[in-house]
């Protein structure tokens, strides 16, 4: 423990500590002062608390922490015993990052004098990841259930709009709205069956390197042209990412439907929504159709400054049928998670008012890949 720490403080006060064991752990690292003045931060406490460590370094865990946050009492607990106080489900939530929650350790170190170091380990990732298999889970049901309304409701609502069409030809002019209610519903209907039915592909798919910044740079383009005129949308991308492994279109129709959403959920003036790429090491989850456990490093953001989601939907944001539009079928982010569990992936909300993230991470190209 005591190699581990002088590495951190070599870390916090030079250049040479860069490469040391902390730097390379995924679960958030903070060394404290005297003050609680951060001294040194992790690359995973940098993404923790989006700011970098040279703004970190001038800032007091008062600054990154809410008040009521139960840290404070767990950090005066370890100093005041001269010894390490952990605790389960501490909530950290804040404006700028929304509620979550982490399992804390607090341990007093004796160089430099007074100085606490803060390990976390983030307890939202793992409930996201459950439910995602229980969205997925939602998915092989609709499965079933549009099998069902395909072959029950298809056929006679094609009866039903040929029979408005007739009445409508025996019809004046001045006297078809009803008619043509009729049809524009039955159409409405159909293609809301249609969307459902697309849960049902359940077929492998061959996996390619996918460079996941033209996905987004082709996603822009259509926004830009189509629902995001006027919008302004900001890239902010790691240039040395390496491709994703997966399907080119089915990864368009991903982005383009969280794009499409966040454009919906801008106000009138001043809307903006954000694209960022990244490389987050050390995160497997267990999916794709054999079970195995991938490596999802690679990380993709979609953030608007909107309205954000409504607190009581955000568990179950990407359950079928779920919106917050009135217009809204609530099939598009279902079928966004779907698209993303097939790729072994994982999708995570995350929402305050005036600041909405969806982050999805994805798996790395493997060799042999073409």
């Amino acid at each position: 423990m005591v190699g581990v720490l002088q590495k951190l403080r070599t870390a916090g006060t030079s250049e040479s500590g860069t490469g040391t064991i902390a730097n390379a752990l995924p679960m958030p690292i903070m060394l404290l002062g005297t003050k609680h003045e951060v001294i040194y931060a992790n690359p995973a406490a940098e993404q923790f608390f989006d700011t970098g460590l040279t703004l970190l370094r001038k800032q007091t865990l008062a600054d990154l922490i809410a008040p009521h946050s139960p840290l404070f009492q767990l950090v005066a607990q370890a100093a005041e015993r001269n010894a390490s106080a952990a605790e389960r489900d501490v909530d950290l939530s804040t404006p700028k990052h929304g509620e979550r929650l982490a399992d804390v350790t607090v341990t007093p170190v004796p160089d430099p004098e007074g100085s606490i170091l803060l390990t976390f380990q983030e307890r939202s990732l793992a409930q996201r990841m459950d439910r995602q298999l229980m969205a997925r889970g939602a998915v092989r049901s609709m499965h079933g259930m549009a099998a069902v309304l395909a072959h029950e409701i298809k056929n006679p609502l094609a009866g039903i709009r040929g029979a408005a069409q007739l009445l409508e030809e025996a019809l004046p002019l001045g006297e078809r709205e009803m008619t043509q209610l009729i049809v524009a519903e039955s159409d409405r209907i159909r293609a809301l069956i249609d969307r459902m039915e697309s849960f049902g592909d359940t077929r492998a798919f061959v996996r390619h390197p996918v460079n996941i910044h033209e996905v987004l740079d082709r996603v822009r383009k259509v926004a830009e042209s189509a629902f995001a005129r006027g919008v302004t949308i900001v890239e902010n991308f790691d240039p040395s990412l390496p491709p994703v492994s997966g399907d080119r279109d089915q990864l368009i129709q991903v982005f383009l439907n969280l794009v499409r959403n966040a454009a919906d959920a801008l106000p009138e003036k001043g809307g903006e929504i954000t694209l960022t790429t990244g490389y987050r090491p050390g995160v497997k989850f267990g999916a794709g159709v054999a079970g195995e456990r991938v490596s999802l490093p690679l990380e993709v953001t979609v953030r608007d400054n909107g309205s954000g989601v409504p607190t009581d939907l955000l568990p179950s944001i990407f359950d079928p049928f779920v919106t917050t539009k009135v217009r809204g079928s609530g099939l598009g982010l279902a079928l966004v998670a779907k698209i993303v569990g097939d790729h072994g992936g994982v999708i995570e909300c995350d929402s305050v008012p005036g600041r909405t993230i969806f982050r999805v991470l994805l798996p790395q190209s493997r060799a042999g890949e073409s």
